[in-house]
């Protein structure tokens, strides 16, 4: 079946979707939110897990260049059940961060608008037609065929290395005119009350192996997933430094909101340069940085169900591929219809900042369980002091995400959604597989 795809990417295009993938703009806000020591744990986790990953994400799509990637990787390396466990619990990691990355990025587009429009982000009706509308055109670019849908990922990409670059830029201006905002000791303290950040900085810098699921749509696979990941490895860790620098320049950390920080920054630089196009530019950015991402991690992760469903462990149809466009057209749209489910859901619930606190450890333990087998695969690939780190590092993140952040006042009830979230994740995992193996079985007898 992944013969049925066609190679639509290139170099530059798999740079593009990497970066994408991996350097996602709502994630700067709260590292400059928590201080100028997120410059070094940015750093470190570049050289102790983006690092790592590229390696063992290089090493692997050499070893086993199909569609699926950690599905196909698991599966060759440790059996069918932990292939689909570990694409499972990736696709349901994905499922989680989809209504926190989409609504958010769309409140960054209303927060930036003028006052008078401004407030539509605060209504739920209007938020959600937004976040809807974010989640279809990202994911339906790519349904229609990756020689159109890898422009949402190209151009997304480059917006966010715009967003970075115009951040930068204002800082230095800002910084000529008044000095920087903040004092920067980049010096990490150890705080219970915010080690759970820790683990969001490791999750913010994932995302290398995402473009490695769409090998089998990459021209000369084996050099060009080499290549692009080393560029943007390099990418990613600048830009995310280089953003978090820029906004503490312009505001002290305490004056910067997690969810609204690009409009704190934009406005209070804004003013003090007199420059009225700031806001404006910076939500058409991180926009079309949102459409980018969200279509990248929405069609790579869609290759995970295809791959599956080619091996029997999901319905067949998952692993069709459309006659005319050539794309897993089925997966992207059962994706796309999770996610509409989850952010109506979401948006019933509480506050987006109540809901936000309640599901982003739920998101960074069951998007990193996944990560275990990469870097089991990739020991196994002889990439062992890349395992070894990587594996640290992922051990690490999710021990600091079960850790409760200052946010949480009932820890007993935070520890609990963890455990009965992941138990729930876990179990049906299991039965789904065995279902699905069961009536393999049966086919095969009669």
């Amino acid at each position: 079946m992944a013969s049925s795809l066609k190679r639509e990417l290139g170099l530059r295009d798999l740079t593009l979707f990497a970066l994408t993938c991996v350097v996602s703009t709502r994630w700067i806000p709260l590292a400059a939110h928590a201080g100028p020591a997120s410059v070094t744990l940015w750093l470190l986790s570049a050289v102790l897990f983006v690092v790592p990953l590229t390696v063992c994400v290089a090493a692997m799509v050499a070893k086993f260049p199909g569609a699926g990637g950690l599905y196909i990787w698991a599966r060759e390396d440790f059996g069918p059940w932990h292939g689909f466990f570990s694409a499972w619990v990736y696709w349901m990691g994905i499922a989680f961060l989809f209504p926190t990355a989409a609504m958010l990025y769309a409140r960054v587009g209303f927060s930036l608008l003028r006052p008078a429009h401004a407030h539509l982000g605060d209504d739920r009706v209007f938020l959600l037609a937004a976040t809807l509308a974010l989640v279809w055109l990202a994911l339906g670019s790519n349904l229609v065929g990756l020689q159109i849908g890898k422009w949402a990922e190209n151009v997304g990409a480059l917006a966010t290395a715009a967003t970075a670059t115009l951040l930068v830029a204002t800082a230095w201006l800002v910084w000529s005119r008044r000095g920087s905002a903040t004092v920067m000791d980049i010096t990490p303290t150890w705080n219970w009350g915010t080690v759970n950040f820790w683990a969001a900085i490791a999750y913010a810098t994932s995302g290398m192996e995402a473009p490695a699921m769409m090998a089998a749509e990459v021209k000369n696979p084996e050099a060009t997933m080499r290549r692009a990941g080393w560029i943007a490895s390099a990418l990613a860790a600048a830009l995310y430094t280089g953003a978090t620098i820029a906004f503490l320049i312009v505001l002290r950390p305490e004056h910067i909101s997690e969810l609204n920080g690009y409009a704190d920054v934009a406005n209070s630089a804004g003013a003090l340069l007199g420059v009225a196009w700031l806001s404006p530019l910076i939500a058409v950015l991180v926009l079309a940085s949102g459409v980018g991402f969200i279509g990248g991690i929405g069609t790579a992760t869609a290759r995970l169900s295809f791959a599956a469903a080619t091996d029997g462990l999901l319905p067949e149809t998952f692993a069709r591929v459309h006659p005319r466009w050539k794309t897993p057209h089925v997966s992207i749209l059962a994706l796309g219809a999770v996610a509409t489910v989850l952010l109506v859901f979401y948006q019933a619930g509480d506050s987006l900042r109540a809901a936000y606190d309640e599901l982003v450890s739920l998101m960074v333990i069951t998007g990193f369980m996944p990560y275990l087998y990469i870097f089991a695969s990739g020991w196994k690939a002889r990439r062992r002091v890349s395992a070894i780190s990587g594996t640290a590092v992922t051990v690490l993140a999710i021990a600091c995400a079960t850790v409760p952040p200052d946010a949480i006042t009932n820890v007993w009830l935070f520890e609990g959604k963890l455990a009965a979230g992941t138990l729930l994740v876990a179990i049906s995992a299991w039965l789904v597989y065995r279902s699905r193996r069961s009536a393999s079985v049966e086919i095969a007898v009669a």
